[in-house]
């Protein structure tokens, strides 16, 4: 196989080799949103010829319009705000209790028999029946939302940590026996990062959990939030709001699983390898 000169470049230090070809960037696929906008065509038309009255939902414009008021006036900023926080401390303690107790449980058999079965038992508990127990417990402030995010981060993710520690391979751990390593260098350089992959995907489901959770919590007991914010606008018939709200709550969801999902690609980059 011969090179032609176009096909070879100098280096600085002076040697030769290959031209390396840009990598070519790959364009979205304007395809994707077709249906999507096709749809929002759809409800839009409905909404104008009357065949779906506002009193049911209000037309994608109305939306629009309620979106830039509530944002002008500071009621969505503001809810979006307490809803980011109380997320972010149920995610953190959440995600704190799963890994512990997922390394626990997987790593030792000990820890398998006693951590595991009650935490089956727990998840399989419906938020809406935990919710008149944590106002008891905690009343009705803050408490009782947090609590609730934080088991809905818990329990998937303490599934995939423990999941992921227990499907590391056999072959790399006795390898790494045979190369000396000592209890804790495999578990540092063999068990946590084979475990890695399937605890990105307890991430992301948990973190869609997450606003599942605090979706619960702030429509049930709550004076702020993207949830009061959505309950308020039902008292009043306020589809337009109601939709406002759903879509920050979407975005927020597709947001921090985009999030994850970078994380993902740059923590598992040696799988491209």
């Amino acid at each position: 196989m011969s090179l032609s000169a176009t096909d070879v470049l100098v280096r600085p230090d002076g040697a030769t080799g290959p031209r390396a070809r840009p990598a070519r960037r790959r364009l979205p696929d304007l395809r994707r949103w077709i249906s999507p906008v096709a749809l929002l065509a759809l409800w839009q038309l409905a909404s104008s010829t009357g065949v779906l009255p506002p009193g049911k939902l209000s037309s994608p414009w109305t939306v629009l319009q309620a979106g830039v008021e509530t944002a002008r006036s500071g009621e969505l900023g503001e809810a979006f705000a307490v809803s980011i926080v109380r997320v972010g401390f149920g995610f953190a303690a959440g995600a704190a209790v799963a890994v512990v107790l997922g390394v626990i449980a997987g790593l030792s058999r000990w820890g398998g028999v006693l951590v595991d079965p009650p935490v089956q038992m727990l998840r399989t508990l419906p938020f809406l029946g935990l919710i008149p127990l944590f106002i008891l417990w905690f009343g009705i402030g803050e408490e009782p939302k947090i609590v609730l995010v934080a088991l809905g981060v818990a329990f998937p993710l303490y599934l995939n940590v423990h999941s992921g520690i227990r499907g590391v391979d056999d072959h790399l751990v006795e390898a790494a026996t045979a190369l000396g390593y000592t209890r804790w260098e495999r578990l540092v350089h063999v068990v946590l990062p084979s475990a890695v992959p399937q605890a990105l995907v307890g991430l992301r489901q948990s973190l869609g959990m997450a606003w599942l959770a605090l979706i619960v919590g702030e429509t049930v007991n709550a004076d702020a939030g993207l949830g009061y914010l959505i309950n308020n606008a039902r008292e009043f018939l306020r589809t337009d709001v109601i939709v406002v709200g759903l879509i920050v709550y979407a975005v927020l969801g597709l947001a921090t699983d985009a999030l994850v999902r970078l994380i993902e690609r740059r923590a598992l980059r040696w799988r491209a390898n």
